[in-house]
């Protein structure tokens, strides 16, 4: 499932300070070990290189590092965090109106990853003013690095990052030939996820290695002092759903596309834009990619159950990744299963369907139907949904094998190699929408 809004391919800050770590650590290593026995040797201090020039030589160090080139003219700048809070406000949410971003507050309340009054709507715009270092528009074709204190290390390193989205987009077309764009990402959100994954792992794998090939003893000194003194209230403040879901394509991305690098180098991460990936279980388990599609799962229409008065607000596919964020990071801590366990009970996913309505008063229902790969993970996981929910609704009025319900509006029940949860906050809106799935009855 996802935001129902189309963002620009972004670096954020804090993912750069979690993953660029590693890649200082190995840094000095080889840093080290190639300067053990070597005296530099003195020369005179000269005038920097001018931004423009200095941007012209990590745009051909990343060609190199990349083996991709540069086939069209690119509009590049700097911008100011100001302007930044601007185009975040009036470009990347101005189709995301209040109405929209409330009712997936509501459909992740019901989950219980948000409060129900969570204004996130106002949270996006400041999280994303505090956090995106730089941007690329795959549809104006733009390029900017954020930078109040000039191009240092830091915008240095994000413009390697943000050029490798220039050269993935003139070589493979990320709007039209991988399907970024708003109205496949509204149909297909599982795929955008992965595909988002793997364009931004491979921009961090390629910053990684421009910063450790070709940055410079100040760049290091620079991205070294903002880590130490960096802080990111509005991050740190968010649900905790979201900030895993926020690191989700940089960390989650970069594992993967460390996997395909390891077969075959660029030529194997090249061949996934070709044959990219469509779920996030495959991003989560690489050897899953590229094999092993999700199943689709139909759902029944809820409205000739339901009656007069329903809507049907938001219909997709949880997929596994937030299948472990519903389980291991829920808004209330007392209810959250340890996060190994809420990824272990994931990880036989092999596809859903969820679906929210809502009626003219506060009255909803959610309705989620899950295929496992097997009837044991079917069983693990139904297992694990119990768990959860006896720690978020306290004890169960009905606990049978394959069914537990509470406060006759919420159930969880298995049926071979499938789970349904329903989840609502009136009893008639249950029994009727648990009459629409017979085999759960």
């Amino acid at each position: 499932m996802g935001k129902k809004i189309s963002l620009s391919l972004v670096v954020i800050i804090v993912s750069g300070c979690v993953l660029i770590s590693a890649g200082l650590i190995v840094g000095s290593f080889f840093l080290l070990q190639s300067q053990k026995n070597y005296t530099p040797p003195l020369v005179e201090a000269t005038e920097p290189p001018s931004v423009d020039a200095q941007m012209d030589l990590i745009q051909q160090e990343v060609s190199d590092i990349r083996g991709l080139e540069l086939s069209a003219e690119l509009n590049r700048a700097m911008m100011s965090s100001t302007e930044l809070q601007d185009v975040v406000m009036n470009e990347f949410f101005i189709d995301y109106t209040p109405e929209m971003a409330q009712e997936d507050a509501d459909v992740l309340s019901a989950l219980g990853l948000l409060e129900p009054d969570f204004e996130l709507l106002q949270f996006y715009i400041d999280l994303y003013s505090e956090q995106i270092a730089g941007y690329y528009d795959s549809t104006t074709k733009e390029m900017y690095v954020i930078g109040d204190a000039g191009f240092t290390g830091l915008e240095r390193m994000t413009y390697a990052h943000e050029f490798t989205h220039v050269l993935q987009d003139q070589n493979y077309d990320l709007e039209n030939g991988l399907k970024l764009n708003e109205d496949y990402c509204e149909m297909d959100s599982e795929y955008c996820a992965a595909v988002t994954a793997l364009v931004e792992g491979d921009a961090v794998l390629t910053e990684q290695y421009w910063f450790l090939m070709n940055s410079t003893n100040q760049d290091k000194t620079d991205v070294s002092e903002f880590q130490a003194t960096y802080q990111s209230p509005i991050f740190d403040s968010a649900p905790a759903y979201m900030r895993q879901d926020f690191l989700f394509p940089y960390q989650q991305g970069f594992s993967f596309v460390q996997s395909l690098y390891g077969k075959d180098k660029w030529k194997s991460v090249d061949a996934a834009y070709a044959n990219p990936p469509v779920s996030t279980e495959q991003i989560l388990h690489p050897e899953k990619y590229p094999n092993e599609k999700p199943v689709k799962v139909d759902l029944p229409d809820l409205i000739a159950v339901l009656g007069d008065g329903w809507t049907e607000i938001d219909r997709g596919v949880i997929g596994e990744w937030y299948t472990s964020l519903v389980l291991g990071s829920g808004i209330d801590s007392r209810f959250r299963l340890d996060s190994f366990a809420a990824a272990e009970a994931a990880a036989g996913w092999g596809g859903d369907a969820y679906v929210y309505y809502a009626d003219n008063s506060d009255t909803y229902v959610l309705a989620w139907q899950s295929i496992w790969d097997s009837i044991d993970d079917a069983e693990e996981f139904f297992a694990s949904s119990k768990e959860y929910g006896m720690l978020r609704w306290g004890t169960p009025a009905v606990d049978t094998e394959n069914e537990v319900t509470w406060q006759d509006v919420i159930s969880m029940t298995q049926y071979g190699d499938q789970v349904l949860w329903i989840i609502s906050n009136d009893s008639m809106a249950y029994v009727n929408t648990l009459a629409a799935f017979p085999n759960f009855e």
